[in-house]
């Protein structure tokens, strides 16, 4: 089966609607039906301004990079878009064709 694989980088710290922002893309993903979604936090990262984020013991709460991860049709996905555009929130993407299925 053809689907789209939808990710969206961002850090701890951002939020929206007094959420954390990865939780409000989460609900929204799935008060619009997408079958599934994760959100994974990196050891390290640096992004468009080349600051370097880590896991240390002097690293600051909240700087850490996040990727929020989904698979679904691509209706779902550009609803999904739609939606964070609506709400005025600037995430960097990836989207690309992935075959899914079950072995």
């Amino acid at each position: 089966m053809q689907s789209v694989y939808l990710k969206f980088y961002l850090t701890e710290k951002q939020h929206h609607q007094g959420k954390q922002l990865y939780e409000w893309v989460l609900e929204h993903a799935r008060a619009q039906g997408v079958p599934g979604g994760s959100v994974f936090r990196a050891v390290a990262g640096f992004g468009r301004h080349g600051h370097l984020h880590e896991e240390t013991f002097f690293e600051l709460g909240g700087e850490l990079p996040l990727q929020v991860e989904f698979v679904l049709d691509s209706a779902q996905a550009e609803s999904l878009l739609a939606t964070l555009r609506a709400e005025k929130i600037k995430l960097p993407y990836v989207r690309y064709a992935v075959e899914t299925g079950l072995t």
